[in-house]
């Protein structure tokens, strides 16, 4: 798809369907955003403001890229303007009837050869599809949060999704300056959250465990396995520490990890207590000035590295 006539289409407006269209404007593609609230269509400009501030501070765009980047993404509190995208994002929150609702709206406004992707991470996309009459051009583009520093889209087409619609989907990701993966079929979760969560239950059962605290498991992971990771995948690590080798180390290790649900009792605590995390100032961590700047000093050695 050419920047040049492809117009990009995004309905939501909180942090990841701005950070959606920021990064489609980023790279040069005209970027509608629509939302019926009109306090969440003017947060837009805000938003996106902040992700291009970052990518400034990190050294990764500059003034003049920032100003052209905001000036390719126009709001819009009707629908019918997604008329004109030729590839629209659903970003709204994870409520089957109301992304429901939309598609249905939706299909009497897209071109003919317009493509309609959910950013969901929860639902599979034969059940997202089922109001579509054109579910050929449907599948899921699930990006990550935030998508200026994490480039992973994982493209997921259902059962009737036309191949050559997922290869426009992938290749648009690529286009976005984004890392697209496309899955086989369709697994709950997929494949990124499938693993984050795997890791979550180990680090749950440590800290239940009383072997270690949260503040000790997540600088471990970020000392060691957050490094790695970014450099050779789980798999690619196996390989080249030799199968065997992982074979004899997990005959006797894995017997020994979390396999059950009871973990969550950590979590059930965390949240009976009202500590839900940043959002009430307190989770795992208490959120003070300082551990925010902290992540902030992480987020922009990130986003630096590109």
């Amino acid at each position: 798809m050419d920047n040049a006539t492809v117009t990009i289409g995004v309905v939501g407006t909180g942090l990841m369907g701005v950070g959606i269209a920021t990064q489609s404007a980023l790279h040069g593609y005209r970027t509608i955003v629509h939302d019926v609230d009109p306090a969440r269509l003017a947060s837009v400009a805000p938003k996106a403001q902040a992700v291009l501030d970052e990518l400034i501070d990190a050294g990764r765009i500059d003034e003049t890229a920032s100003r052209a980047a905001l000036a390719r993404i126009e709001t819009h509190a009707q629908l019918d303007v997604m008329a004109s995208a030729q590839f629209v994002i659903e970003a709204i929150p994870e409520v089957l009837e109301l992304k429901h609702r939309l598609y249905a709206a939706l299909a009497g406004l897209l071109a003919d050869d317009a493509i309609l992707a959910s950013n969901t991470s929860g639902f599979p996309p034969d059940k997202l599809a089922t109001p579509l009459r054109a579910k050929e051009r449907f599948l899921i583009a699930h990006f990550w949060n935030p998508p200026h520093m994490i480039p992973l889209v994982e493209v997921v087409p259902g059962m009737a999704t036309a191949p050559e619609v997922t290869q426009r989907t992938a290749a648009l990701m690529s286009a976005i300056g984004m890392e697209p993966v496309v899955l086989a079929k369709a697994i709950p979760g997929f494949v990124g959250n499938r693993l984050q969560f795997a890791v979550l239950r180990e680090a749950l059962n440590i800290v239940r465990s009383g072997a270690a605290t949260p503040d000790v498991i997540d600088r471990v992971m970020k000392a060691s396995l957050g490094r790695r990771w970014g450099i050779v995948g789980p798999l690619e690590g196996a390989d080249m520490g030799g199968l065997d080798t992982f074979l004899d180390i997990s005959s006797h290790l894995m017997p020994e990890l979390a396999k059950d649900e009871d973990v969550l009792d950590l979590l059930r605590q965390q949240v009976g207590a009202g500590r839900v995390g940043v959002r009430s100032g307190a989770g795992f961590y208490d959120w003070d000035e300082a551990h925010f700047a902290q992540v902030r000093e992480g987020r922009k050695r990130v986003i630096s590295r590109g």
